[in-house]
């Protein structure tokens, strides 16, 4: 099979076998091009582990990142692995390549306190009604920003329960919980949403023109919201999902829990926050503890 060929066939089966999202595919699309271009003339199935490893010694030394060179691996390992279960090559060329070491970038997150002074007040009007079951949700249950924009009414048949269903990566749906101020917050928001909602809209969250609010304006209202709380500071999205998943784990110590809540294929994918945890009982120890300083003496 020609190498385009082969290329192309990986991807679709990436987007339709694993359900990889349309972002992914393009990254493992960029990765591989990178990949045949180095190995110029030859195939990519040709390829020794000896050639692979100078290949990313060469993209490290023009200055690509350890953690963009980790990904690009992961992409060339998965294209290798591939074609080895349809019989092009006889062992995986990538197997015991590694990246550099990359640093531990720790995800921000609020304090409690601002957690608390972010999602104060009432909102006054429909628009920041809605804004606030938005950023109570995020907070409450630790979604992802694609999670919440993707949210249909449909999802709110459990909230009566205590619960909200999402659709997470690769398609996979979860249950997660929602806490008694994200509860009110939905209420009130489901009780004013037929005012904007478009007859044929099964979007959760609209906006004026009555449809799915997209993830871009979601950022932008948060972004806004933050600033009218008089926070001081830029908040994402992503750190309302940090703040549950650090907050839930600061009190519970259940990184199982916590896993199963952030929908995380892999708890190494959770562990950052018990770096997170870790900072958390420093900084309290520091401030608490008689003879806390003599450690920097």
């Amino acid at each position: 099979m020609p190498v385009v060929d082969s290329v192309d066939s990986f991807l679709a089966d990436l987007r339709h076998q694993r359900r990889a999202s349309e972002h992914t595919v393009s990254a493992y699309r960029r990765d591989l091009a990178r990949l045949t271009a180095l190995a110029g003339a030859l195939s990519p199935a040709a390829l020794e582990p000896h050639q692979l490893r100078r290949f990313a010694m060469q993209l490290h030394g023009e200055g690509l990142g350890a953690r963009t060179l980790s990904r690009l691996l992961s992409a060339w390992r998965s294209y290798y692995r591939w074609l080895a279960r349809r019989g092009a090559i006889t062992c995986n060329p990538c197997d015991n390549l590694k990246a550099p070491r990359q640093p531990r970038n720790l995800p921000k997150v609020l304090s409690a306190d601002q957690a608390q002074a972010l999602l104060a007040g009432e909102p006054d009007g429909i628009l920041a009604t809605r804004d606030k079951a938005m950023f109570e949700l995020f907070y409450s249950s630790g979604l992802r920003l694609s999670e919440l924009a993707g949210l249909d009414l449909a999802a709110t048949m459990e909230l009566a329960e205590g619960g909200i269903t999402v659709t997470g990566k690769r398609a996979k749906t979860r249950s997660v919980p929602v806490g008694g101020p994200a509860l009110a917050a939905m209420d009130s928001w489901l009780t004013l949403r037929p005012q904007l909602a478009a007859a044929d809209e099964p979007a959760l969250f609209i906006g004026r023109g009555g449809r799915r609010l997209g993830v871009r304006t979601i950022e932008r209202r948060l972004a806004l919201w933050a600033t009218r709380q008089g926070l001081g500071i830029h908040v994402h999205p992503h750190m309302l999902r940090h703040s549950c998943a650090s907050h839930v784990l600061q009190s519970s110590g259940d990184l199982r829990a916590v896993q199963e809540m952030l929908g995380h294929a892999n708890i190494a994918t959770t562990q950052i926050y018990t770096h997170l945890d870790f900072q958390h009982l420093a900084k309290v120890y520091d401030a608490a503890h008689p003879r806390a300083k003599k450690r920097n003496g």
